[in-house]
This record gives C-alpha cells, sequence and structure tokens, in this order.
C-alpha cells in the first residue's frame, strides 16, 4: 500500500510513469534508512535526496529546450545554487550537464567546491561588493549587473584590464507579480534590476549598451513559485523585444545571449510534475518564436524545479498527545527546517506521509490531526487539521516536496541541530546499503552530516565566551 498524502489520493497509478516511480523510490527509501539505522531514536530527522530523480530533471530541462531550439544554439542551464546549496548536488548537477547561478560568495565558493567551471558559472545579486565584482571579472564569470550604480563599478573594473566574463543588465519587465508577493520580481516596485517602464530607464538601458561594447547579454527574472507561465513568457517577451532595439539601434548583434531566469512553479499539491520543462519551453516558442531562431544564445537558471520533488523529509514522531479532542502528533521537523511552510502556510503549504515504526507506510482510516514540529513556540506546525492515518510514538511523517529551500536552508530556532542529509539510489544487486547493509534494494551516500553539539556551540561564540565580561582594549576586536 503507498502512502496516502494530504489531498486525499492515493498516488498509485494516478500520474505519469516517471512520477509513480518516484514515490514508490521513496517509500523504499524510507524502509531503507530505518532498517540501516539512518533513521531511529538516536537519530530522529534526516533529509532525503533522490539521485535518480534528480538526473531525471536534469536530463528533461536539457531535452526541452533542444526541441525548441535552432541547432547549434549554445544554451547554459545554471542552476540557481540558492535553492540547495549543497556542494554534492552542485557536482551531481554539473556531472548532468548544468551550471551554477551564485548570488554571494559564499554560493560562488560552493559552486568551485563542487568543480563548476567559471564558463558555466553567472553572478547575479543585487548587492555585489567591488571585491566580488573583481573576483568574478578575473575568473571569466559571466556577471548581470543590477543598477546604474553597479554597472559604473564595472566600468571601472574593466579599465582596470580586459575581462573574458561575459557582461549584461538586468531589467525588470515590470509585467506583474504572481500570488506570492515576496517571489514576484517583475511588479512595479520590484527590488530588482533596472525597471523598464519608469521614465527615462528604457532609453538608458539602450544607451547603456551603445556606449559599451563589451554589454553583450541581457538578463531578466519575472519570478518564481506562483507565477503562472504565460505570466513567465511575458517577461521574455518583453526582454527579447528590448534585445532587439537594442540590435537594431547598435547596427549589429551585440546583445547575443538573452538570460531568461529561471522560476518554473512546483506542484506542491500532489506528485505529478507539472508544469514540465517541455510544456514551458512549448509556451516560450508560442510567445517568442525569435528567441529560439539561433541568433541568440540562452542562459536558465532553474532551481526549485530541479530538486523541489526529489526531496524528502523524515522525522520521528517523539511523542502522540491530543489538545481540544484533536491528535497532535510532535515531530523533529518544524521551524528549523521548513521555516517558509511554518510562518507562511497559506502560501507553502507541505504534504505529509506517514510511516509505522519499522519505515512502511502507514495503514489505517484517515484521522483529522496536527503535525508538529519541536520548537519551542504554539506556530511550530507543519500541518494542521490534516487527515492521515493515525501517526502514533514512533512513526514517522515524512513532509514531502522539500528538495529545495527547506532542509538546506537551516533556520537555528532553539539552536536545533542541521539534520543529515543522504543521497540515495538503488543498489546493485549484492552491494548492499553502504551505511551497514540490511537491505540491498537502496544505497544512501552522506551528502551533509548532522550537526553536532559542539559545532553549535562554536557558531554560537563559545570561542569567545569572556568576549563580554572579559574587558575591551581600544582599536581592537574581541575580547581581552
Amino acid at each position: 500500500m503507498e502512502a496516502r498524502v494530504n489531498d486525499g489520493r492515493d498516488i498509485s497509478g494516478d500520474f505519469g510513469g516517471s512520477d509513480v516511480r518516484r514515490a514508490a523510490r521513496r517509500d523504499e527509501a524510507v524502509r531503507a534508512a530505518v532498517e540501516q539505522g539512518l533513521l531511529g531514536p538516536g537519530t530522529p530527522i534526516v533529509g532525503l535526496l533522490d539521485v535518480a530523480g534528480i538526473r531525471e530533471s536534469a536530463a528533461a530541462l536539457r531535452a526541452a529546450f533542444d526541441a525548441v531550439t535552432a541547432p547549434g544554439t549554445p544554451v547554459l542551464h545554471a542552476f540557481a545554487v540558492k535553492a540547495t546549496p549543497l556542494v554534492p548536488v552542485l557536482r551531481l548537477l554539473h556531472e548532468e550537464g548544468i551550471g551554477a547561478e551564485v548570488a554571494s560568495p559564499g554560493e560562488l565558493a560552493l559552486a568551485r567546491a563542487a568543480g563548476v567551471p567559471a564558463g558555466r558559472t553567472v553572478l547575479d545579486s543585487p548587492a555585489k561588493t567591488p571585491d566580488e565584482l573583481r573576483e568574478a571579472l578575473t575568473l571569466g564569470i559571466a556577471v548581470n549587473a543590477d543598477n546604474p550604480q553597479e554597472l559604473g563599478r564595472i566600468d571601472a573594473l574593466m579599465a582596470e584590464g580586459p575581462s573574458a566574463s561575459p557582461v549584461g543588465v538586468r531589467v525588470n519587465p515590470q509585467v506583474g507579480g504572481g500570488s506570492i508577493e515576496a517571489l514576484s520580481t517583475a511588479t512595479a516596485t520590484s527590488k530588482f534590476g533596472v525597471a523598464l517602464r519608469d521614465e527615462g530607464a528604457r532609453e538608458w538601458v539602450v544607451r547603456a549598451y551603445l556606449d559599451r561594447p563589451w554589454l553583450t547579454r541581457l538578463h531578466a527574472h519575472t519570478g518564481s513559485q506562483g507565477i503562472p507561465t504565460a505570466l513567465m513568457s511575458e517577461g521574455v517577451r518583453e526582454t527579447y523585444a528590448l534585445a532587439e532595439e537594442i540590435n537594431e539601434r547598435a547596427g549589429r548583434r551585440q546583445v547575443d545571449t538573452l538570460d531568461i531566469g529561471g522560476g518554473l512553479p512546483v506542484n506542491f499539491a500532489s506528485d505529478e510534475t507539472v508544469p514540465t520543462y517541455a510544456e514551458y519551453a512549448r509556451v516560450l516558442r508560442e510567445a517568442v518564436p525569435g528567441l529560439f531562431d539561433g541568433r541568440y544564445g540562452l542562459v536558465t537558471e532553474f532551481g526549485r524545479s530541479l530538486l523541489a520533488k526529489h526531496g524528502t523529509i523524515v522525522a520521528r514522531v517523539e511523542y502522540a498527545k491530543s489538545a481540544g479532542g484533536r491528535p497532535i502528533a510532535v515531530t523533529h521537523a518544524g521551524v528549523q527546517v521548513a521555516t517558509r511552510t511554518v510562518y507562511a502556510p497559506g502560501s507553502w503549504p507541505l504534504r505529509v506521509a506517514a510511516y509505522d515504526g519499522k519505515g512502511q507506510p502507514k495503514e489505517g482510516a484517515d484521522v483529522v490531526q496536527d503535525v508538529a514540529g519541536p520548537a519551542c513556540f504554539a506556530g511550530d506546525l507543519l500541518a494542521v487539521g490534516r487527515a492521515l492515518p493515525l501517526l502514533e510514538q514512533g512513526d514517522y511523517a515524512a513532509v514531502l516536496d522539500t528538495g529545495a529551500y527547506y532542509f538546506a536552508h537551516h533556520y537555528a530556532y532553539n539552536s536545533l541541530a542541521r539534520p543529515a542529509v543522504y543521497g540515495f539510489t538503488e543498489a546493485e544487486d549484492g552491494a548492499g546499503g553502504g551505511h551497514g547493509g540490511g537491505n540491498a534494494g537502496t544505497a544512501f551516500a552522506t551528502v551533509r552530516a548532522a550537526q553536532t553539539t559542539e559545532e553549535i556551540v562554536a557558531e554560537a561564540g563559545g570561542a569567545y565566551a569572556d568576549a563580554l565580561t572579559g574587558g575591551f582594549l581600544r582599536g581592537e576586536t574581541g575580547a581581552v
């Protein structure tokens, strides 16, 4: 029996073949994690990543754009590192032909540690420092300038010496927002890019290119979760039209590459993958046919859509109780791993699947219950009034579709430790489980070790315990 989730549907046989296989792999991985000791009383929470699923998504993305672009068109799919900033994930995607889009020195360091070449890396950020820009231009990393002041900094750096970096300007086509305001990046007042419909802005952008022959890219990103594909394509169409205008006025093909961002929304309501990359690529081709005729190289920056469906947080039910007649399962997964869902459940609802103490999908009639986290505040709830087989002490609650922006984005409420993250794949016959055996069907690899209490103390200034009580010396940093 497959685990049932919050939409009340049995996932078996109801979706596409790859979606059903992914759900089956997830069930097997939960069982294997319990059998192999990755989950249990002493390790009550882990993150699991489906390696086969990640590979499938990367292949689907490449195939979708290969199907609509002219032969020979240079296309770089750069994964938005912020979605899952884990070095082994970036290495896996790199091996699958996916580059990296970074937005900070930390993300750039992660991409470099994963072996992503500079030529397959793009730097986007609304607050790049001169040192960050200098490093990117020295390494040959593509840079998208966010605003006129940043472009002025790049002018100064380019005057110091030539750079192999492709450079562009990020624009805000101001085509409107979606259902989640915080993720709508093409509104009239979005903080990102040059607002094209503001008075004089479009002419400033065109003039900026005409005055700088080394500006060869144009970048826009309409938004993320909550943005319909029609609105995304409208933002791309506006950006394409601007590139055409720049090239016409320059009298040559100065803009040779369009970075169309990412933002494909994820279906969190079921295991079905909708919309697909193929569907989005077809929408783009219909809306902006000239984008795919071979005159422009393309860059994409997808993040959530590549990873979300391939990650699962699994947490042990430490206690089962009731309040006001409603059962409450108190688990080890809450605000520390699902911050967006806890603080904005209306925008970020997540499905929860119930497993028994052996990691098997839980049987039994659905019971309306709450699924709570371990943090010490009343709102730390993953699900409220959710119909699931009754979760009991020692069972496991699996929080689905959490491969992006969840367990890799730890929120240290109550100094709760970051959980371990494991990638899983089907083991070859006789290969064992890689973490103590016991299940030859699934093998695990450590992606990130669980945080120790010693590491928590170190992060909290443990080495400087006397800093505020031992006196200060003028002009020096720290305690004396």
